[in-house]
């Protein structure tokens, strides 16, 4: 994982279940492979982030499901992989429940939207002044 992976999330990792922990870790590989400037941090005390020129993601484990946080509600989601969070002001997210497959290419679609709005200033900015 290299000097990218921050000590804080591989731990969070590690203490999920397996079917959780997999799931964790290909999703970190697909936010890596969106680009490989973002950087990963622990906020809240313990829930991985993944930011680059603002927040890009994170990840937060329940009971029975993962969920993917997406910090710009502004992506194109055309693949439908989004499923939580639309109308909401900041941020949108994907559940993962056991089993589920994840769309790679859509996935990192979006991440790398994301990413592209984040080095322009952020979803608000460009919003603003597109205003």
């Amino acid at each position: 994982m290299g000097e990218r992976a921050h000590p804080g999330v591989d731990v969070y990792i590690e203490r999920l279940p397996p079917w959780q922990r997999g799931v964790c870790t290909e999703l970190r590989e697909l936010i890596w492979e969106a680009d490989p400037d973002i950087q990963e941090t622990i906020k809240r005390t313990v829930q991985p982030y993944f930011v680059l020129d603002g927040n890009v993601c994170a990840l937060l484990a329940t009971k029975d499901h993962i969920n993917l946080f997406l910090y710009d509600p502004t992506v194109p989601d055309p693949d439908g992989i989004i499923n939580q969070g639309e109308g909401n002001k900041t941020a949108r997210a994907i559940q993962i429940h056991r089993g589920d497959l994840i769309n790679q290419a859509a996935l990192l679609e979006v991440l790398r939207a994301i990413v592209s709005n984040n080095r322009a200033g952020g979803w608000r900015r460009i919003q603003r002044e597109a205003t």
